[in-house]
Formats: structure tokens, C-alpha cells, sequence
């Protein structure tokens, strides 16, 4: 559990420069009092989607919580694994991407990110059905999808394993 007490120790200290009590990010994130605690704590691993929901309340990217070492080891949500490849930051923007593989035959519903967030899918293998949950696309084998991602989104793999390259781009924060 090593690998979830670095994210959960950074997600304190996130909260914590925020001021907000554990109750105040788990009102804003809608993730439970109970698993926040386990999260900081170090005693529960996080999912993806947990993650998304922690670190857009928090304002900050996905990448922001985690650790060299987490980065490397991946991390999964319903119907994702991702392993985040490398991370650029300048005045305009963070932009991670990440290697992920969509599993066989499942379906993930992403909760909206920050406004103007930005995602871009490079399909290596598979066929992906992915972009805004109210107008998903099919993407094959070399093919490229891009949608925003300050609204809900899907990522699916309904016929087959799905290898890709995640791209997610989050605008800076406006002073």
C-alpha cells in the first residue's frame, strides 16, 4: 500500500493548502467522508475515477497527486488502465499523457474535469468508442478522437481489447 499512502499523503497536503476540512472535499468531490479518510491515509487504494472526482474539486490535474512511483505502477478505473507517460506544464496549459489500455467489453463513465479541459485519443489497437457521453465516436486502429472534457465522456472498448494514447489537456488556471 505503499503506492496509496504517497497519493493519499499528497491529497492531504492538497486539502490542506486549500484550508478545507476532510468534510469540505468530500462535499465538493462526492466522494464519502469515510473512503477520503482511508484515501489519505494511505489504506485504500484509489481508483481512477476517484481520483478524477479528488483532484477536480481540488482544481488541480490528475498528475498533480501522483508520485514518480505511482505514475509508473498505473492506475485503473472501470474500463481503464492508464500509466502516465509524461507530464509538460507551461503558462497555457498541463498536458499528461498517458498509455491506457481500454479492457474487453467494458464501459467507463467520466465525470466532467475542469472547464476547457481537453481530451485527444490516438488508437494504437482495437476499436474505441469514446468522446462526450451524449456523442461518443468509434475510433480504429490509427485513428484519432478528440473531444472536450468538461463534460461527462466515455471511454468503451466494446469489441476487444483497445490499446491507446491518452492525451488530457487542462488549461491554466485564469489569476
Amino acid at each position: 500500500m505503499e503506492l496509496a499512502g504517497q497519493v493519499g499523503r499528497r491529497l492531504r497536503e492538497l486539502r490542506a493548502e486549500r484550508g478545507w476540512s476532510l468534510s469540505e472535499l468530500a462535499r465538493r468531490s462526492a466522494i464519502g467522508k469515510g473512503t477520503l479518510s482511508e484515501l489519505e491515509g494511505g489504506r485504500r487504494n484509489p481508483t481512477l475515477e476517484t481520483l478524477y472526482a479528488l483532484t477536480t474539486a481540488l482544481g488541480v490535474p490528475l498528475s498533480t497527486v501522483l508520485t514518480p512511483a505511482a505514475a509508473r505502477a498505473g492506475i485503473s478505473g472501470g474500463a481503464v488502465d492508464a500509466v502516465l507517460v509524461e507530464r509538460f506544464e507551461d503558462a497555457a496549459a498541463v498536458t499528461e499523457v498517458y498509455r491506457v489500455r481500454i479492457r474487453a467489453g467494458t464501459s467507463q463513465e467520466s465525470a466532467a474535469h475542469a472547464p476547457g479541459t481537453e481530451e485527444h485519443l490516438l488508437v494504437l489497437g482495437g476499436t474505441a468508442r469514446v468522446g462526450a457521453a451524449s456523442a461518443p465516436q468509434e475510433v480504429g486502429p490509427g485513428g484519432h478522437g478528440a473531444w472536450p472534457a468538461d463534460v461527462p465522456h466515455l471511454y468503451s472498448a466494446p469489441d476487444g481489447d483497445v490499446e491507446a494514447v491518452l492525451t488530457v489537456r487542462y488549461p491554466a488556471p485564469r489569476a
